[in-house]
């Protein structure tokens, strides 16, 4: 996938939480640290995010992103 933001951290999913319109991903990255982004729950949806898969936080401006 090619993406502008360079800026990207692997890390591995400890919780999905699904809301009717965002959701609320936790991302370990190195311990004991984690990053939370907010997403929306569609894209959470089509990511098909679960606990354990690894992942990559984008990070750019004020915003996390998440690519799987």
């Amino acid at each position: 996938m090619a993406i502008s933001a360079r800026n990207g951290i692997k890390g591995t999913v400890e919780s999905v939480k699904l809301g009717e319109v965002m959701a609320s991903i936790k991302i370990k990255v190195e311990d004991p640290a984690l990053i939370t982004a907010a997403i929306t729950a569609e894209s959470a949806e089509e990511l098909e995010l679960a606990v354990g898969d690894e992942v990559k936080a984008i990070i750019k401006s004020t915003e996390i992103m998440v690519a799987k």
